[in-house]
This record gives structure tokens, sequence and C-alpha cells, in this order.
């Protein structure tokens, strides 16, 4: 079966979508939580510098974790009072990777 012309170029999009798809899942079940605290927030969050509240200090960490999952991101990603950087520094992590993150503070402090 020959394509043309505008069905080839619909083709060869499909094939693009589909891979890149993959791929962009691949990467997200492939991220270490862990790495990428030590390289982007581990500066601050485990040494409490900028009076950031350490991971493993478990009474910080149950007062933001009241605030919820959701607001503890939506900080992570827009910066806190000009002391948090956005994205805690952590600039090629996608949304869900920050949340994955937030999570293994979380963990790591209770």
């Amino acid at each position: 079966m020959y394509l043309t012309g505008i069905a080839r170029v619909a083709a060869i999009m499909m094939m693009g979508l589909l891979f890149s798809s993959y791929s962009f899942a691949a990467e997200e079940a492939s991220f270490d939580a862990a790495a990428a605290y030590q390289n982007s927030c581990f500066a601050c969050h485990g040494t409490g510098a900028a009076h950031a509240p350490e991971v493993g200090d478990v009474i910080e960490w149950e007062i933001r974790a009241e605030k919820g999952l959701d607001a503890l991101v939506q900080n992570t990603i827009n910066g806190l009072n000009g002391v948090m950087p956005t994205r805690g520094l952590c600039r090629d992590c996608s949304d869900e990777q920050l949340k994955a993150i937030v999570e293994f503070m979380l963990e790591s402090s209770q």
C-alpha cells in the first residue's frame, strides 16, 4: 500500500507523536526524585540555608503538609516569599517531577 502526499505526512507525524509520548513516559518513570533533591534542593533543604525547612525535621514538615500537597507543589513551581527560587532550582524538572521531589521530601520527613 502506497501513501500519497498528505497521508504520508500524517502517518509520519503520528509515528513521531507515538515515539515522543513513549519517550516522555519512560523519562517520567525513570525519574529519581532523591537524586534530583540532592542536585537541586539539598543546598537549602539539607542545611537550613535561608531558613528552609530541613528534610527530616518532622515538625517543620508537618506544618507545611497541613497546607496540602498541591499548595506545596505550587510553592515549588512559583517560588515562595522571594526566598525560595522558582522551580526550586530544578529548571529542567517538569511539574510532575517537582511534585515527585516534594513527595520525596515529605516522606523523608515523617
